[in-house]
């Protein structure tokens, strides 16, 4: 089923219809006339959204997203992937798929034992004055990347530190703990600020699954010795699981991973979302997993599965990778979204000034608002795009109350709350005893459009693009207004019908806020 190429002729086409019909001559759904769709869109209005959820063949989906680096600040590069991932678990759980959310954080690798030689070095007996140097981990990390860098001995050390510390040491453990911690807590600013929830099951939670599914690979023929590695054949380059020190590295970690998700968590279906430069990893990881027999071929429409959802880089105005002007590294997150809640503030400030509201309006009120609006507006600047494409971070793009922005929609969405309200009559009495009535070709045009919702929710799950959600929730206001601007809505004869046309589109919005990860704000 496809929209139609010409309006007029009708809302789909099926270009094989004439071949289909005798199979579903019995079963086939009456959308025929305008009361069809009223009553499918009062259906939802007293059974709740959730009626409208699509009915998905996976039961269990793990998604691993987020996934920052143990010892540094996330930055404006991990936006994509947290954001990214959030909508589509929330996607997955509105269609009540199980959803394990997965934050495999990196901290088991090259880089920890760069870490902890170097506190050791730098601390060998001083454990206050260690962990006040870990404190401040964005200069602890720099001054153990520059000695690695520079000094081919310390490098060397820091490499064995690393099969020190997955062998299990405790020594090595115990500072791998400490560094650990101080990581989370900064992680946890962002989270909460973005209301993401992730369980941390990172690379070091699946170091003790790594000789047994090596074992396995080695007993099926797959792993060979080459140039002092272990590594698995059939591709160029072929996949190293071991080292020539004997160490373990991201391949090895991420095949233990997939093999405890599949035999352990029994999920059906697992998501990873990262940049589009893992692409080759991912593919080079999935073939070994095929070549296992833990996957189906890829030409196999069937469970279970693994997906790699790649995205692009978030760019400066200059259409550069996204920095700071100092040399020290990328924006962190948690100042680049304070900042799109300080800007919210200052244009909510003006807005209610000018148009002398500001006194009906609480400190309360006000944070929380331009809480919504600007944090909404750095997830809905993102995930408006094809999420394989680059984008431009611009705070006077995103916070623009014009266009296809997060601003633009909360307005909209206030707007039918506020037509609601100023009717002064109770939409949840309405709904009990009155009907839907699509007349007017614009109450027809917006009706169609929110019984659409569950095919666009479905599509979503289906190719993994967050950004059909936005084009959806775009489309569906400019169709409001074009209803709204035709059609009276207070004090017309059809006053009872749309009103809760009105109420129908205000839960749809609500609903996709939702599954975007935006707060609704019901005044402005």
């Amino acid at each position: 089923m496809l929209e139609v190429s010409k309006s007029g002729f009708g809302d789909y086409q099926c270009n094989n219809a004439m071949s289909l019909f005798p199979r579903i001559r019995e079963s086939a759904t009456n959308l025929g006339n305008p009361n069809a769709v009223g009553q499918r869109i009062h259906d939802m209005l007293i059974h709740g959204i959730e009626s409208w959820a699509p009915i998905l063949p996976a039961k269990r989906v793990v998604l691993d997203f987020s996934s920052p680096n143990i010892a540094k600040e996330m930055h404006v590069g991990h936006t994509r992937s947290t954001i990214i991932g959030d909508t589509l678990a929330r996607i997955f759980e509105f269609a009540n798929i199980e959803v394990l959310r997965r934050n495999h954080v990196g901290g088991w690798g090259t880089q920890f034992g760069m870490l902890i030689q170097f506190l050791f070095e730098k601390f060998p007996n001083g454990e206050e004055a260690a962990n006040q140097a870990i404190g401040d981990l964005q200069g602890f990390y720099r001054n153990a990347k520059k000695e690695f860098d520079e000094n081919p001995d310390f490098k060397g050390r820091a490499q064995q530190a690393v099969v020190c510390l997955q062998r299990g040491e405790d020594r090595y453990l115990a500072a791998w703990k400490s560094i650990c911690q101080i990581s989370r807590n900064e992680f946890d600013l962002v989270y909460k600020r973005l209301n993401v929830k992730l369980e941390e099951k990172g690379e070091s939670f699946y170091s003790p699954y790594i000789p047994r599914v090596l074992e396995e690979l080695t007993s099926k023929g797959l792993i060979t010795e080459c140039k002092g590695a272990r590594v698995i054949d059939g591709r160029k380059p072929p996949l190293i699981v071991v080292k020539r020190d004997g160490g373990f590295n991201y391949a090895s970690t991420d095949l233990s991973a997939l093999w405890y998700r599949l035999n352990v968590e029994m999920a059906e279906w697992i998501i990873y979302v990262t940049d589009v430069g893992q692409q080759q990893h991912f593919h080079s990881f999935f073939s070994a997993a095929r070549m296992a027999g833990w996957l189906p071929d890829q030409k196999e429409e069937k469970y279970p599965r693994a997906s790699h959802v790649g995205f692009g880089f978030v760019l400066g105005t200059d259409g550069l990778r996204f920095r700071t002007r100092s040399s020290d590294g990328a924006v962190r997150l948690v100042d680049l979204l304070d900042e799109a809640k300080s800007q919210s503030l200052a244009q909510l400030i003006k807005r209610l000034t000018e148009n002398g509201q500001i006194a009906n309006w609480t400190d309360e009120q006000l944070d929380k608002t331009s809480e919504a609006i600007g944090y909404g507006a750095v997830k809905y600047a993102d995930l408006k795009n094809n999420r394989l494409t680059d984008y431009k971070f611009s705070y006077e793009q995103m916070l623009s109350d014009k266009g296809n922005t997060a601003v633009y929609l909360q307005y909209a969405h206030a707007r039918i709350c506020s037509i609601i309200q100023k009717s002064n009559k109770d939409v949840e009495e309405l709904k009990m005893t009155e009907s839907i009535t699509l007349g007017h070709p614009d109450e027809r045009s917006l009706g169609l459009h929110l019984i659409q919702f569950a095919e666009v929710v479905e599509q979503a799950c289906d190719d993994l693009l967050p950004h059909r959600l936005c084009d959806y929730l775009y489309t569906l206001s400019d169709r409001f207004s074009q209803f709204y601007t035709n059609c009276q809505v207070v004090g017309s004869p059809e006053e009872t019908s749309r009103l809760l046309l009105c109420q129908a589109t205000a839960i749809v919005m609500r609903q996709f806020f939702h599954l975007l990860g935006i707060t609704p704000v019901h005044k402005l």
